[in-house]
């Protein structure tokens, strides 16, 4: 039997940089929000569980926080938006994904 602790000889994450490389930090990560996001979303609109044991229960203060703190961190919205928003105006795929990967405004829109 196979030892499931042993490590893999490919990583674990696809996208991860080469050896001696960092990841952009300024660049968004992900385009569309997770499963997760998607669900604590509905929770906030509700201001109930919307699943699991505690459906149909209240969310304390400690559940709103949790939600809050993981869809800010996700920051999917302003991706889509972005990328939306880019396409409308008539950018590129390309143009448009790579704007919408890029946090903050623009530079020369200031």
């Amino acid at each position: 039997m196979a030892d499931k602790n042993k490590p893999t000889a490919t990583p674990a994450t696809p996208a991860a940089p080469a050896e001696g490389q960092h990841r952009n930090y300024n660049e968004r990560r992900w385009m569309k929000p997770s499963k997760r996001a998607e669900g604590y979303a509905k929770d906030r609109r509700a201001k109930v569980h919307t699943y699991g044991p505690k459906e149909g229960q209240e969310l304390t203060e400690y559940d709103k926080g949790i939600r809050s703190g993981y869809l800010l961190a996700q920051s999917d919205h302003a991706g889509m938006y972005k990328f939306k928003k880019a396409l409308s105006e008539g950018k590129s795929v390309e143009e448009a994904r790579s704007i919408s990967r890029t946090k903050g405004k623009p530079k020369d829109a200031a």
